[in-house]
């Protein structure tokens, strides 16, 4: 959202995004798809996008229609149907969700460091990991003032301290964790690699703030209007999204919180088990957290899409969009906590 108020779309590269899976990463076979992507659409359906171009726009066909686009032969399943359509009821496609879904779906990423972010989104995160990566800092440099801009700078100054006391702290760390001193930087990147991931979701919340404020104050004028508010299922319709995008950023923001309070009581008494269950609390969480997130991202995309400022259509356009776009699939985002949960195995 810029200065003057208006929506941008939220676009983000295939890998930083929370509801594009290219299929390129995917062990697909069929050279006309192969570049294709999986998107959700703004009722929160997967369908694969086969091109995008400024010029023609996004070409979209349903998952069932990929035998007769990609000539299979009838009355067989191809293997390449069988995994699209087990990915397009994943409730998410960031690479978090992605890493677990897959593993439990066992379907084989082509490389394994694709499910990763790309360098500028985590330079961008920057912000949100040093929470994490200062009581790193502290425990081996002490306060002598080192500057951490982003996790490889800790990381770099964990694999070559180049203070005698940081050596010394860090051989007292890996005691502690009952590991080896050449062993801290590859546990450490472990351990940015979880804590990355809840600045992603962080990140992801908060960009969305402008998008709920803009779309919540849509419904006041729908309300008020003398017509409109004779419609009782448009009442409920707009009572429903208020619900749903206060109740579940209130939730989220609840679980964020809680696991970063959790993750600075952790330094109390660092062990390589405590550590290990940390994690598992975060990444049981991924795909839950995940969906909730993609789904209100999909929304609030379409609702700047089609109101990117505050005088974009009139309270009867506004009203179609919420009878239309807005309320389908809402369930999905609304019922993510019961439908979603995973062991994170």
């Amino acid at each position: 959202m810029d200065d003057r108020g208006r929506l941008e779309l939220i676009e983000d590269t295939d890998m930083d995004s929370m509801f594009i899976l290219p299929l390129s990463i995917l062990p697909i076979t069929t050279n006309s798809i192969r570049t294709a992507r999986l998107i959700k659409n703004s009722q929160l359906k997967s369908i694969v996008e086969i091109f995008r171009d400024e010029q023609t726009g996004s070409g979209q066909v349903d998952v069932e229609a990929l035998p007769s686009i990609c000539g299979w032969p009838a009355g067989e399943l191809h293997p390449d149907l069988v995994i699209i359509r087990q990915l397009a009821l994943l409730p998410s496609y960031d690479v978090y969700s992605l890493r677990i879904s897959l593993r439990q779906l066992h379907i084989q990423v082509n490389e394994h460091a694709t499910l990763r972010l790309s360098p500028d989104k985590a330079d961008e995160l920057s912000r949100y990991m040093i929470m994490f990566t200062r009581p790193l800092t502290r425990i081996i440099y002490g306060d002598d003032g080192v500057e951490v801009k982003n996790y490889e700078d800790l990381i770099r100054l964990f694999r070559d301290p180049d203070v005698a006391k940081a050596r010394e702290r860090l051989i007292n760390m890996a005691k502690t964790l009952s590991i080896e001193p050449m062993e801290v930087p590859d546990f450490l990147e472990n351990y940015g690699d979880t804590f990355m991931s809840l600045s992603y979701f962080r990140h992801c919340l908060e960009r969305l703030e402008p998008y709920f404020t803009a779309c919540l104050e849509s419904l006041i004028p729908i309300r008020h209007h003398f017509q409109l508010r004779q419609n009782a299922n448009l009442m409920k319709t707009c009572d429903q999204v208020e619900e749903v995008v206060n109740a579940v950023t209130a939730n989220i923001t609840g679980t964020l919180e809680a696991f970063e309070r959790r993750t600075l009581q952790m330094w109390n008494n660092i062990t390589q088990e405590e550590f290990q269950t940390v994690r598992g609390m975060v990444e049981r969480q991924h795909v839950t957290i995940g969906a909730a997130l993609c789904g209100l991202t999909v929304k609030m995309n379409a609702f700047a899409r089609a109101f990117p400022h505050a005088h974009a259509g009139g309270p009867i356009q506004r009203a179609d969009f919420m009878m239309s776009d807005m309320i389908q699939g809402i369930e999905i985002i609304r019922d993510a906590e019961k439908r979603y949960v995973t062991n994170g195995s």
